[in-house]
């Protein structure tokens, strides 16, 4: 244990010093002598879980320690390793006695001997102090909800009767999701194969399935021979709405990590150019490509940047799925509750008309352009169509059908609930 709450204090700190989480853990060695490895691995595992947990449930346990603490901790890894600790006596079934006996120890790991005194003090303050502090709490809107005021404000603005479900769901725990490669087999005999293996799941839509545990991604069935895809029901609608059809010439503007992409050359037979940015993450483009035996033309560009890439014979599909908050995908990347900041979503609104206007002009008359981003906040989407239509002429807004709106309209907002993450797409026909 004592191992584990060292890696998580660490990260944590990281985390909240402004890093992402993702590139902290990409970090941490991965490669344990032979005969320590289960051991090593059972601590990463358990570290883990005191990441994602302690940042899910960050601002309670921050406003915990601004009661318990008489003055502030002056190393953040100390202060995060009481954070990790006070997760474990929450939400973990360790006993109370081990966990505290642990984190006094981890002290000592951490090179701070001197505060084992503080670290004692405070978390047996927690167990005698609990029930006063829930109380304290109550009325606290940070602790309870677990997201910084401006974010929680933000969304009882955009969506007032649903905000308070919309925070809930992104404090979850995500489900696993899969999607079914159609080109190697049906959604029935896929379902089969994991019954076959124990893997029990529910069938969501055409080709995608929720497993009802999530198990490691080298358990599942056919995944390393292209027969199936990890990919998030939300994000599985890109492809059907975008509507690709055998021969078309097709972009995708914003590729990685290729999921969608994929989708659609799973779908139809296209010519698809994918852009990214970023080499490193184009490369995960290639790599699902490759696991899934499909084709595309890779580029690593700024799609913000046509002349640089375009060659200029029109799209009649484009797929813009811009970089933005990810204010819909919080359970899967805790960390970005606490490492945005209110002043990042015009930011972020910005770059997305600058795409928007850049690839428009490459799209074919009568194509079809797919907006979609993994945010819930209006500026990012709603808003930025709005402006966009206002913008152009040329431009007509098409009925999209998401979940929580069968009937189908042009307002494509899909709330996160227990099978979906939230995320917004909208179709625009080049008129």
């Amino acid at each position: 244990m004592i191992e584990a709450q060292r890696l998580a204090s660490a990260a944590i700190a990281q985390v909240l010093a402004g890093r992402s989480l993702a590139a902290v853990l990409a970090a941490v060695p991965q490669s344990p002598a032979p005969s320590s490895a289960n051991s090593v691995h059972s601590q990463r595992a358990l570290a883990q879980e005191l990441i994602y947990g302690s940042l899910r449930e960050y601002g309670r346990i921050n406003a915990q320690l601004e009661r318990l603490l008489r003055k502030p901790v002056a190393s953040a890894q100390l202060r995060c390793l009481l954070v990790a600790a006070l997760y474990q006596l929450q939400y973990m079934r360790a006993p109370e006695f081990a966990v505290v006996d642990s984190a006094v120890r981890t002290v000592a790991a951490l090179g701070q001997p001197h505060a084992k005194g503080l670290v004692n003090a405070v978390l047996r303050a927690f167990l005698r102090q609990r029930a006063e502090l829930e109380a304290l709490l109550a009325a606290d809107e940070v602790a309870r909800f677990n997201y910084p005021q401006w974010w929680i404000d933000q969304l009882r603005r955009d969506f007032p009767d649903r905000w308070e479900s919309m925070l809930r769901a992104g404090g979850e725990r995500p489900p696993m999701t899969l999607r079914v490669n159609v080109r190697r087999t049906s959604l029935q005999d896929y379902l089969r194969r994991l019954a076959a293996a124990d893997i029990v799941a529910v069938a969501m839509g055409a080709s995608g399935l929720r497993l009802a545990k999530p198990v490691p991604v080298d358990s599942v069935p056919g995944f390393h021979d292209g027969i199936v895809s990890v990919q998030d029901l939300s994000a599985q609608y890109a492809a059907p709405l975008l509507d690709a059809r055998n021969g078309m010439r097709v972009l995708d503007a914003c590729a990685a990590p290729g999921g969608k992409s994929c989708h659609i050359l799973e779908l139809a037979e296209v010519e698809l150019l994918a852009l990214d940015h970023d080499t490193g993450r184009l490369a995960r483009v290639e790599d699902n490509l490759a696991r899934l035996g499909l084709r595309a033309h890779l580029r690593a560009a700024d799609a913000g940047e046509p002349r640089i890439w375009w060659d200029g014979e029109p799209f009649d599909r484009i797929l813009l799925d811009v970089p933005c908050s990810g204010s819909g995908v919080v359970r899967r990347h805790p960390d970005i509750k606490w490492l945005r900041r209110v002043a990042d979503i015009p930011q972020f609104a910005l770059q997305q008309a600058r795409l928007l206007e850049a690839v428009w002009p490459t799209l074919r008359a009568h194509g079809k352009l797919l907006y979609a981003s993994c945010s819930v906040f209006g500026a990012e989407n709603d808003q930025q169509m709005q402006q966009f239509m206002a913008r152009h002429s040329d431009a007509r807004r098409l009925p999209v059908t998401v979940p929580g709106d069968e009937q189908g309209s042009t307002l494509g907002q899909i709330f996160p609930d227990e099978s979906h993450d939230g995320f917004y797409y909208a179709l625009l026909e080049k008129v």
